[in-house]
């Protein structure tokens, strides 16, 4: 199969469990069109993973297949999308049918390694949405399974091709306060956003792993990736606080529910014509309900996060995740044996901006490409200096411009280099997982956790 389409091989040899693996580029038959299958059409897959792609680069690339377990909501998926080839139940039986040389993954975070371990063993490369899997075993099940085989595999880890996010990796890289010495993050969901998680398959932590895993991931990849270290040890503090049980009220699911008049959270499905054709049209197939109650019993993950995170290089990380914040934003801070660095974005008291909390998570998801363009601060303050204050020409399409260079890398220019290292493989996906799940056993435990006793990967000072 490796030979029957175009070649799609990652810059990258088998994982060594106590070496790191640096992603170079994609190198592939450019005489042939890219055979492309994608697994799970929710959200991300039919949008970024997939209309996009037929916009973008139908001149390199064409899709053999779509698969997943709800039939009409497969079918919404390929009239959405807007292709013309075969749908499949059965992700093995779209496989074998279809001979695809990639497969993109983008199901529920609990499967995410089903698909990554049997593709590589069908011929295929694998290109997965964040996060890799959701707790150590999987994770090692991954490892195991990569090792032997001779595909390969990437995670979309998008945020580090934000032209702001990159700015402060070239500012640490070129030591503008020194060596690293230690960070603080803090990331706030607004309760639109926020409150989304919980409505969804996100707010179970068989299905997530918890917020820890599917949306601190994101966090710690760039943190990961701009501390230029692997993390050590990790102490984390959690709790359910705010929505499931502790709700003031309860129903089924928002439609149907006797406190839509007096409850804040209340959303009209109905009202949002995609997320209606998407979810509700097809929920008497498998039971997926999008506008589940906030306040739910059966929620059993955190509402309020917080970690120490040693790295192997002694920097240390405080880090943050509130889910009921009444704006939606991130700020993080460096300090360096030479200075301090300062970045935000999204912060109401730092900047002016036109666009409320509810429109704020549309505005981000949209894959418009349409310039859209300001200009966003990064103070930079050298010890016995004034400090200084860097532009960066940000977009606000596709998370900040991440989501567009992403993709133009992996299809369009996979053989120039990048300086910033920003495609992530294997270890990249497995480290910024483990985090996340060294908290949740943390909090577990009252203990701190190792990330060495979660899997067979020994923590590396730097990466490659």
């Amino acid at each position: 199969m490796k030979n029957s389409g175009r070649e799609f091989i990652f810059s990258i040899s088998m994982l060594a469990a106590s070496s790191a693996i640096p992603i170079k580029a994609f190198s592939f038959d450019k005489e042939k069109k890219l055979k492309v299958a994608l697994v799970g059409t929710g959200i991300r897959g039919i949008t970024f993973w997939g209309k996009r792609l037929v916009d973008e680069y139908s001149e390199i690339l064409e899709f053999v297949g779509l698969s997943d377990i709800n039939p009409s909501r497969l079918e919404y998926g390929k009239q959405y999308i807007g292709v013309s080839c075969p749908t499949f139940t059965s992700f093995k039986e779209m496989v074998t049918t279809s001979e695809p040389d990639l497969i993109i993954v983008t199901t529920k975070d609990s499967t995410h390694h089903e698909f990554i371990i049997k593709g590589p063993e069908m011929g295929c490369d694998v290109l997965t949405e964040k996060p890799m899997t959701i707790d150590e075993v999987k994770c090692q099940q991954i490892l195991d399974a990569e090792r032997v085989s001779s595909k390969n595999l990437i995670v979309g880890f998008n945020y580090r091709w934000k032209p702001y996010d990159t700015k402060i990796k070239e500012l640490l890289s070129k030591k503008a306060i020194g060596d690293l010495v230690s960070v603080d993050f803090n990331w706030y969901l607004n309760t639109y956003h926020g409150a989304s998680y919980f409505r969804r398959w996100h707010g179970e932590m068989e299905s997530s792993g918890s917020l820890w895993v599917h949306k601190a991931t994101h966090h710690f990849d760039l943190l990961n990736w701009w501390i230029n270290s692997e993390p050590n040890e990790v102490f984390a503090y959690g709790d359910l606080e705010f929505y499931g049980k502790n709700g003031p009220y309860r129903g089924d699911n928002c439609r149907s529910c006797d406190h839509k008049n007096v409850c804040d959270f209340y959303w009209d499905i109905h009202k949002d014509e995609f997320a209606k054709k998407l979810y509700v049209d097809h929920e008497h197939e498998d039971g997926y309900i999008r506008d589940n109650c906030l306040f739910r019993e059966d929620i059993n993950i955190y509402d309020k996060m917080s970690a120490q995170v040693k790295y192997t290089d002694n920097t240390i990380l405080n880090y943050s995740l509130t889910t009921y914040s009444p704006f939606e934003g991130w700020r993080v801070s460096f300090n360096g044996t030479k200075g301090r660095i300062d970045a935000w974005m999204d912060i109401p008291y730092f900047e002016k901006t036109t666009t409320n909390e509810a429109e704020k998570h549309a505005s981000e998801m949209t894959q418009n490409s349409e310039a859209n363009t300001s200009f966003k601060p990064i103070v930079v303050h050298k010890l016995w200096k004034e400090f200084e204050t860097v532009y960066v020409d940000m977009e606000k399409s596709g998370h900040g411009g991440g989501d567009k260079r992403l993709q133009d890398k992996i299809f369009l220019h996979p053989e120039v280099p990048d300086p910033y290292g920003r495609m992530a493989g294997v270890r990249d996906g497995a480290m910024a997982i483990l985090i996340g799940i060294a908290a949740r056993k943390s909090i577990q435990s009252g203990k701190p956790m190792k990330i060495s006793e979660l899997t067979d990967l020994k923590p590396l000072v730097k990466r490659a």
